[in-house]
């Protein structure tokens, strides 16, 4: 069996670079390397966002992940974000978060989230996720060729009916937040 669904998420809102507001710690110390209060804040709903209590998604190309994948911490990627993005949506679900591979292993990720069973959801740093996109797809124009720095709040959706089939790609504004766009990005 191979993935039919894969949907790639950023990690959740981060400090600023000038340093205007402190990551957090899930216990409220102050982290650099976290989320701030309101990317906790998107990491609680994307717990129903993902798993809706009456089984309902607010959009139809969503689905509840059999296998969430998330970059696994080294020196030259030490943030904390990605985990802790889909932390709650794993508890809930009574799921481990796979930490195999650290941004820059794009390639082998995509590799083991096609192989994957079922639905996946993968939280990610912005930067690579075209890269990902062009990956899972097998090319540069499915997908846009840039995430925005400014944007926590979209679903790639990549689905395929079936191994031999071609991938297909949609973009879902989450609209969890205030402030949150329900514009996509610019193929």
């Amino acid at each position: 069996m191979a993935a039919t669904k894969i949907m790639v998420i950023r990690h959740a809102e981060r400090p600023p670079d000038d340093g205007s507001i402190d990551g957090v710690s899930q216990s409220g110390a102050k982290d650099p390397k976290d989320l701030i209060v309101r990317g906790w804040q998107r990491a609680g709903a994307l717990v129903r966002f993902f798993a809706p209590a009456d089984g309902h998604f607010v959009n139809v190309q969503l689905a509840t992940p059999d296998t969430i994948f998330a970059s696994k911490v080294a020196h030259h990627s030490p943030s904390l974000r990605p985990q802790h993005t889909v932390m709650l949506l794993a508890d809930f679900l009574h799921k481990s978060i796979v930490q195999t591979h650290i941004k820059g292993e794009e390639s082998a990720l995509a590799a083991d989230a096609v192989a994957a069973n079922g639905t996946v959801l993968i939280s990610w740093e912005h930067e690579a996720i075209p890269e990902l996109g062009n990956l899972i797809t097998g090319n540069n124009t499915t997908c846009p060729q840039k995430w925005h720095g400014s944007r926590f709040d979209l679903v790639w959706v990549f689905n395929r009916p079936s191994a031999s089939a071609q991938w297909t790609f949609v973009q879902v504004p989450q609209l969890l937040l205030p402030g949150d766009s329900a514009e996509i990005t610019a193929a």
